[in-house]
């Protein structure tokens, strides 16, 4: 009852107070004080005289909230919590348990442990289902995880878990838990240096810079940076990193938006450390953000090879904005542009479909640009690296599986099934995958196309009008032949699948350093990495 009156206030809420500073001048003034009057006396009318009490900090975070939705999903509200939990993932560290939760109905389930940091310690493992903390049912709460298990340092809590239906307890002591920029590098034997920049937090540039010196003084003569994975950070941080590679004085990023004073272009600032050694820059779909900005100007400017799978497309720009009582809101102002002019932002918020969800640039409408030699590059969302391959993509049944987190489960299922003695020698077989399908048939996984979306309205929309059996029929056979596609999708996609159940898997056993120790030796972008730098022809060839 409460969220339907909620989103009735949201309504003239957004109205009311939508950009309010530089932007609320390009409305009219009256209009915008008309309907914060109105929402203002709504509000105080509502918590005086509603029939049940109500708690009006509540009623407005939610109102804020679910106005806010109707924006885009970057632009959000922070309490005096949520404002703290930005500081910390920025700054790299935290007090805190050391894991990361997925929150659920009742619980909140370990989706990494980082090792020898307190959860690590305590014995906590991906999976456990954290059901009660300090003796506080976890169902009671909705809130974000972090405001219960962060805390003060050396203090302890209690938690009471689920671990494959049984239940256990344990107590562990919080402690300041480092989040590195970069968790891994090592020279590989043919002298290319492997660098995995996994966040763009304060210490990214410092850390990267560290590791490729390292690097270099060991021997290497080629550089692979690895940004698969990396949701982004800090802008400064991704000129930062982008000025390693390039001389001083390029332009990295620009910014773009209605308001004028948000137009800008962000130029690398410092001498760089080695414009010459031969990069390759390995993304895929979930590398955002800042990663988009160093792959978009590192290809842009040809300066090197980028590897791996389209990233995210995540264009928009965010600036914090102080509010009253210690919260904030985190407000799009503008988009990021690379070096050649291309938008990086994949979906257009302000035109959505039938069910409210952005629409994505079609390949049909993409845009050509240039690099700096002259090579073609297309807009249309993220960025498409120079070689694509397909153990990187994610398709429509891999998203699938990812989004009903059947390939985590089944790790969790595999893990206190199997053992295994190091990352090297770990290698996900024929029977392994069958057992993966096997364990998707139990689970009665399921999901829908966007075809078969389209179809359904189609054949429902067909029916209501009176089209003939035949043309109805029509409609069923082709559904029932998707289908029958759609199980052959996971033989199909098998490359891609497998990546993912081999990462998700070895992290159980060996923490991050694990994976990164096995994608050394059997990871196909880092061999398709080495293989560009070690052929001199190809490389360059690639480039010009």
């Amino acid at each position: 009852m409460k969220n339907r009156i909620v989103k009735r206030i949201s309504v003239v809420f957004i109205a009311g107070i939508l950009f309010i500073g530089a932007s609320s001048f390009r409305t009219d003034f009256f209009e915008i004080a008309k309907q914060l009057e109105i929402f203002t006396t709504l509000f105080k009318e509502l918590n005086m005289n509603y029939v049940d009490e109500t708690n009006p900090a509540e009623l407005m975070d939610t109102a804020i909230k679910a106005m806010l939705e109707d924006l885009d999903p970057y632009t959000n509200y922070y309490n005096e919590q949520d404002v703290e939990a930005a500081r910390m993932n920025t700054a790299g560290e935290y007090q805190g348990i050391g894991a990361s939760v997925r929150i659920q109905k009742n619980s909140f389930v370990i989706v990494e442990t980082y090792k020898d940091f307190p959860a690590d310690k305590a014995g906590l493992k991906p999976g456990d289902e954290i059901t009660e903390i300090g003796g506080l049912s976890v169902a009671d709460f909705t809130d974000n995880a972090s405001d219960l298990l962060n805390g003060a340092p050396n203090s302890q809590i209690s938690l009471t878990y689920l671990r494959q239906g049984k239940k256990l307890s344990t107590t562990l002591t919080r402690g300041l838990v480092t989040l590195k920029a970069v968790p891994f590098y090592e020279l590989l034997p043919d002298n290319t240096g492997y660098i995995v920049l996994s966040r763009f937090n304060e210490n990214a540039s410092s850390e990267t810079i560290k590791a490729l010196k390292d690097l270099e003084a060991k021997g290497a003569t080629k550089i692979i940076l690895d940004l698969r994975g990396n949701p982004g950070g800090l802008l400064s941080e991704a000129i930062n990193v982008s000025n390693i590679f390039l001389d001083k004085g390029q332009l990295i990023t620009t910014t773009k938006s209605v308001i004028e004073k948000y137009n800008r272009e962000y130029f690398t600032q410092k001498e760089p450390i080695n414009t010459k050694i031969p990069l390759v820059v390995i993304i895929n779909g979930r590398s955002a953000s800042a990663s988009e900005i160093v792959a978009g100007s590192i290809q842009d400017l040809d300066r090197g090879v980028i590897v791996g799978a389209r990233s995210f497309g995540k264009g928009l720009v965010q600036r914090p904005k102080e509010l009253a009582y210690g919260t904030q809101l985190k407000l799009t102002i503008s988009r990021y542009y690379t070096p050649s002019g291309r938008c990086i932002q994949a979906l257009n918020y302000r035109e959505r479909d039938k069910d409210g969800k952005a629409i994505r640039t079609k390949m049909e409408d993409y845009n050509e640009f240039k690099t700096k030699n002259g090579r073609s590059v297309f807009d249309g969302g993220g960025v498409l690296p120079d070689i694509t391959l397909e153990t990187s993509e994610f398709s429509a049944v891999t998203n699938a599986l990812l989004a009903n987190n059947a390939i985590f489960d089944f790790a969790t299922q595999y893990y206190y099934s199997h053992k295994l003695e190091s990352p090297q020698a770990f290698k996900f077989t024929e029977e392994d995958y069958n057992s993966f399908k096997t364990y998707l048939n139990k689970s009665d996984f399921s999901y829908q196309t966007r075809t078969e979306k389209d179809l359904e309205e189609a054949l429902f929309t067909a029916e209501e009008e009176g089209f003939s059996a035949d043309i109805l029929d029509n409609y069923k056979q082709t559904l029932a032949e998707i289908k029958i596609a759609k199980k052959a999708d996971l033989d199909i996609k098998k490359a891609e699948i497998t990546t993912l159940l081999t990462d998700e898997i070895i992290k159980r056993y060996f923490f991050q350093e694990g994976l990164y120790q096995h994608y050394i030796l059997e990871n196909p972008e880092i061999a398709e990495a080495q293989e560009i730098l070690n052929n001199t022809t190809r490389y360059q060839g690639i480039l010009k």
